[in-house]
């Protein structure tokens, strides 16, 4: 039996040079872009309808891929597919939506149904292609065109480099239209509401525990009343009010200990408590109110609106059991 030995170093110089190949494709698009790009953003941000994304092959690939970012940023979008469009799905574009193809060579047949009906019911057509004098390139209201960076294949045929241009190109307009939207993360958590992401895109409002629920005392009360509240709401302290109603202190179970004594009970609140204690704003992300927790090795942090007073409390078991860390 023949063992074939592997020759690493020349696989990893094939990689290197594609990687090279394609960088080199990316600096060459990022000089290239001028006014077409930012009409192309333009006619995207006033759209009333959707975005409609289509390509054939890879370019298919790269559409999908490339509808997805736009639909999870802000930008109704989704992808359809050339040769079903003849068959009866060009009755998903609308009148008020826009079309974005991409093809490599501009000559893919495919599309030429889709081209055909933005023209008919003048849908703003935007194209992808690197070849500027194609019949898609004159046809579109915004050409795109790519440079004509070779291929990281060795025949300079399968398509690498001219779809990781496409890719990064789809990017730049979604990340571009963003910007011009001033696309929060409150924005993005709104489209990305499950898994890692979405848990760390909470917002203290999100997980904090409301008013109601939170124990609170007089300062003017006494220590007695104090180890009711906190016994009773089982947070392992409790906010002190000044006569306001701002918070002016807390007790927690370490003031406790160095407190203790024989006539605990009856001391007052006010006494006994750690003052200015380290607080949290509503509108901050969950995550930042951990990070404060462990800075400080506490558990929990009442939360405060902007006249400082109580309207929460944020305690760290909800945020690991939210999965936000």
């Amino acid at each position: 039996m023949t063992v074939i030995v592997a020759d690493s170093q020349k696989d990893l110089a094939v990689a290197r040079n594609v990687l090279a190949i394609e960088a080199n494709a990316l600096r060459e698009l990022a000089e290239s872009l001028n006014g077409d790009f930012c009409r192309a953003i333009t006619l995207i941000e006033g759209l009333k309808g959707r975005l409609v994304i289509t390509g054939m092959g890879k370019s298919g690939h790269i559409a999908k891929k490339i509808a997805a970012t736009f639909a999870s940023t802000g930008t109704p979008s989704f992808f359809v597919h050339p040769a079903e469009a003849s068959h009866g799905d060009l009755g998903m574009i609308g009148r008020d939506d826009a079309v974005l193809a991409l093809s490599n060579s501009g000559e893919t047949p495919e599309l030429s149904d889709i081209i055909a009906y933005t023209r008919r019911f003048q849908v703003p057509l935007i194209c992808m292609t690197r070849k500027a004098g194609s019949s898609l390139a004159r046809q579109s209201d915004c050409p795109l065109v790519l440079p004509a960076s070779p291929e990281a294949c060795p025949n300079r045929q399968a398509p690498t480099t001219s779809t990781t241009a496409m890719l990064a190109l789809g990017d730049a307009l979604a990340v571009a239209l963003m910007e011009r939207r001033g696309f929060s993360a409150d924005d993005f958590r709104t489209f990305h509401p499950g898994g890692k992401l979405g848990q760390r895109l909470l917002r203290v409002s999100d997980v904090m525990h409301g008013r109601d629920d939170i124990p609170l005392i007089s300062g003017d009360a006494v220590m007695g009343d104090a180890l009711m509240v906190m016994t009773g709401k089982s947070f392992g302290c409790v906010g002190v009010l000044a006569d306001d109603g701002k918070m002016t202190g807390i007790v927690t179970d370490g003031d406790l200990r160095r407190h203790m004594s024989d006539n605990l009970v009856a001391q007052k609140v006010s006494d006994v408590m750690t003052a200015n204690p380290r607080t949290i704003g509503v509108d901050l992300l969950a995550v930042e109110a951990l990070a404060v927790m462990n800075d400080r090795s506490i558990t929990a942090l009442f939360v405060l609106d902007d006249a400082g007073m109580p309207v929460g409390l944020v305690h760290i078991h909800d945020l690991l059991r939210l999965g936000v860390a």
